[in-house]
């Protein structure tokens, strides 16, 4: 009889065990740590991403203007998506801020979760960042990824000159800008040796007097003839600065300057045809994210359809447009009102854009001072 009474519990305890393992077996993707997920299946699928995402309860995001390439409105269609919190920080800021930032803040909870960056900046931090593959990878080019996922393109343009054709005169050519007429009026959209559309537009400088992709010291040149005749302005160029006439001629990205016509109906954008320069912002996740799950999910939310198209909105191409092109999924509309490209463009190299930024480390403060 003992043996019976020991054989029944230990049937009965097997059985217990066993639906202690159905149930724990179904909750085991909330115990995953959103922080070493490589993807949404990793933590279970996007519902338990969302699930995770939503008891973290903010995202802090970093140098993301609302008047940058629709970015006010992804903000805050992600919030009504998501119920989720969004800190914005240093919105005006560079690449490099960001860069900054993270070191500077560690692992503490104001530490940017998510990163948008220009391709030097991206390229000399890699060790801060978490790899991560969202659902769409396949739609990405492999020249527009990093293989393990530590950082994606997700937005890009082209490098114009944006004017106010009421302040200053038409521009046919980057000589232009050396004329009386443009004195103290000449404007990058940041640091060269910190902000991308400011490299690029030193870089594009260079393209148009005789430099190359290798060799952006001619359009370094250039500012410095800018300066020397006083037509440079050190002003960080930035939607109030061209609203209120402070910046009226600013090197910068198209999808940028096609928005300045909402605020001066008089803004003009003029691409020299023999410098036309693309470049796409690359999108990261924070290592040390305070929140891992909400960093993802808006990785998830960005390079889906809706965040893609929110791009385009802001005139930005995004990196999947081919791809939602091709299944239908792309707003044509937007895509319709896209700035002109004519000719053939220059798209810099890994190794380019890291010598460019090294060459600008060296050389920018002295061509300025």
């Amino acid at each position: 009889m003992k043996g019976e009474a020991a054989i029944k519990r230990l049937g009965l305890l097997a059985g217990v065990l066993v639906l202690l393992t159905a149930c724990g077996g179904g909750g085991t993707s909330s115990t995953v740590n959103a922080a070493t997920a490589k993807s949404a299946a990793d933590v279970g699928g996007m519902d338990a991403l969302v699930s995770a995402a939503r008891k973290e309860g903010q995202l802090n995001i970093i140098a993301t203007p609302p008047d940058w390439a629709n970015y006010g409105a992804i903000i805050d269609s992600f919030k009504a998506k998501y119920g989720i919190k969004i800190d914005s920080a240093n919105p005006n800021g560079s690449s490099q801020d960001e860069i900054n930032a993270v070191k500077q803040l560690g692992k503490t909870s104001r530490a940017p979760d998510v990163l948008d960056m220009g391709k030097a900046v991206t390229l000399a931090n890699t060790s801060l960042y978490a790899p991560y593959k969202v659902q769409t990878w396949s739609d990405i080019p492999d020249s527009q990824k990093e293989s393990t996922g530590l950082y994606v393109q997700d937005y890009g343009g082209y490098m114009s000159i944006g004017y106010d054709s009421n302040k200053v005169p038409a521009i046919t050519s980057l000589q232009d800008l050396l004329g009386p007429r443009f004195r103290g009026d000449v404007a990058l959209n940041g640091d060269p040796t910190k902000a991308n559309a400011a490299l690029n537009g030193v870089m594009m400088a260079s393209l148009a007097n005789g430099g190359s992709a290798d060799d952006i010291s001619k359009g370094v040149d250039f500012f410095h003839q800018l300066k020397l005749r006083g037509n440079f302005t050190p002003v960080q160029a930035t939607t109030a600065t061209v609203k209120q006439g402070q910046t009226p001629v600013v090197f910068d990205w198209d999808y940028l300057s096609a928005s300045h016509g909402t605020d001066v109906p008089t803004w003009k954008i003029f691409t020299p045809s023999n410098a036309i320069l693309g470049d796409y912002y690359n999108a990261a996740i924070n290592k040390n994210a305070p929140h891992p799950a909400a960093a993802r999910l808006w990785e998830e939310y960005v390079f889906s359809d809706v965040g893609q198209n929110f791009w385009l909105k802001g005139l930005a191409r995004p990196v999947r447009m081919a791809a939602m092109q091709s299944s239908g999924k792309i707003d044509a509309a937007a895509a319709a009102k896209l700035p002109p490209v004519n000719g053939t463009p220059v798209f810099l190299t890994d190794a380019q854009a890291t010598k460019a930024k090294d060459y600008l480390a060296s050389h920018w403060t002295q061509a300025i001072s």
